[in-house]
């Protein structure tokens, strides 16, 4: 390859929608441009560490960057407290390296059911370690505290011959690679880098609120057990009071789910965050510190009106990561819809099937109030029957007008509703490895073009390696 351009010694400011299509790379000296590696992928939740691990099973070199210290996003640093269901009533639909971590993960909870497979809680802590092992067994290089910066588009204004910039404590550093998988959750490389991506579905529609997750220890779990269910469709639930005493002005909503992750220890996905933008880092900041408060606010409310568990509760830790439901979506070769969902749609380049309900939250506390939404999902409205699924398309991990770049995880191109739907962990790590192992054959056959991937080819690759596709 060609030496990098050094005729300018003083590197321009990038801007993080990169530079302009045509421009050349400019940078000093003291700027490494790393070209090692055939795949970098950008964000290390669930599906940036499948991605990760299905390129370099693949063969190809890869680099996973990680703006925090651990793996795993949601499960992880974001204190999600269970898996969404691995299960469509009758069989496990996330299969192959979904499969794998779900098994490992529900064997370290003595508690639970060997054969559960729905809402299974999650040990971050071990989760942490899998993740870790995982990406190791298939040599991914790793680099954690560094952050997407900006990109730099090739001469046709793609990332074709494009640069990414990454942050860390050794400053700016420049990585160039065949094909770059966008696992940030918020489309970043993908928008950066020039394709067209949504939030909402329209400038009217609010993404869904975000919640900052906590634990909660010294619970008397055995008194949790036997008291009443926590979740907003018993009607003897505490937070019904909790909401209508006004005692907790920040607890607004009835949104609570509570998951007991060892003995004295629940964890809780509980209270909405309005108004916060992924994007946006004040309104991620501002939403920080509210969860905070609003977390404390929970303990205190909880020991009050459910005394038998909660009692003698404290809060030990809130989510040092945000769970941000929705932010933008990237607008690929095909768009999942809402009425794919509700009809079951099967795709010949289907590359992972789904069976999660749509879970749209509402985005104020007078819709939570007025519409019921919760209520509405956990009675059926928008579930499947037992064995029902449908497809996601490989086109919709391809964003448009990028010739080297795949989307994994909650940013894929669907809409609003059946993005609520695909945006759990079960499916990010089955789009996941879907897009590791694209990117993996088009870095070495086809120079870097996703869109080269014979799917039939990959779809047999992933069956190969344990996952759910049944014939279309």
């Amino acid at each position: 390859m060609s030496q990098p351009d050094k005729t300018n010694t003083q590197p321009p400011r990038p801007a993080p929608g990169g530079a302009q299509p045509g421009a050349s790379f400019h940078f000093d000296a003291n700027l490494p441009l790393d070209e090692r590696f055939d795949v970098v992928v950008a964000g290390g939740g669930p599906a940036g560490v499948a991605a990760a691990a299905a390129a370099a099973r693949e063969g190809a070199k890869t680099l996973l960057v990680e703006a925090s210290g651990c793996l795993g996003g949601m499960g992880t640093a974001a204190l999600v407290p269970s898996w969404a269901p691995f299960g469509d009533g009758q069989k496990i639909i996330y299969r192959g390296l979904a499969e794998r971590i779900f098994r490992q993960c529900r064997a370290a909870m003595p508690h639970i059911a060997a054969d559960r497979l729905d809402w299974v809680p999650i040990d971050p802590e071990y989760l942490k370690r899998v993740y870790d092992a995982l990406v190791q067994e298939h040599g991914v290089e790793v680099l954690f505290h560094t952050r997407l910066a900006s990109v730099w588009r090739g001469r046709r204004g793609d990332m074709d011959g494009g640069v990414i910039m990454l942050t860390g404590k050794s400053g700016l550093s420049a990585v160039k690679a065949g094909v770059y998988i966008d696992c940030t959750g918020d489309a970043d490389l993908a928008a950066w880098a020039g394709a067209p991506t949504g939030t909402g579905d329209g400038p009217e529609i609010k993404p869904m609120p975000a919640t900052l997750c906590f634990m909660l220890c010294n619970v008397d779990t055995g008194a949790y057990e036997r008291g009443p269910a926590l979740g907003v469709n018993n009607p003897g639930s505490p937070i019904h009071a909790i909401v209508d005493s006004g005692l907790y002005p920040l607890i607004d909503d009835t949104h609570i789910i509570g998951n007991i992750l060892a003995p004295g220890v629940v964890g809780f996905n509980a209270g909405h965050l309005y108004e916060v933008d992924g994007t946006d880092p004040a309104t991620v900041s501002r939403g920080m510190a509210a969860g905070r408060a609003k977390a404390a606010q929970f303990r205190d409310a909880l020991a009050r009106f459910h005394p038998e568990a909660f009692g003698r509760a404290f809060l030990v830790e809130t989510a040092p990561l945000m769970g941000i439901r929705d932010s933008r979506r990237v607008t690929g070769d095909y768009m999942l819809t809402a009425d794919d969902y509700m009809k079951r749609r099967t795709f010949p380049d289907e590359i992972a099937r789904n069976c999660y309900y749509l879970d749209v939250h509402p985005a104020s506390p007078r819709e939570s109030r007025g519409i019921k939404a919760f209520e509405k999902f956990q009675q059926g409205t928008f579930c499947y029957g037992p064995g029902e699924s449908h497809g996601i398309p490989y086109r919709c991990l391809t964003p448009r007008g990028l010739r080297n770049v795949l989307v994994a995880g909650r940013c894929i191109s669907a809409d609003r509703a059946v993005q609520s739907s695909v945006r759990v962990m079960p499916a990010c790590l089955a789009t996941g490895e879907a897009a590791g192992a694209a990117a993996a054959i088009a870095a070495d056959r086809h120079g870097g073009d996703v869109r080269a991937v014979d799917v039939a080819g990959l779809r047999a690759r992933l069956r190969g390696h344990g996952a759910w596709l049944p014939e279309t």
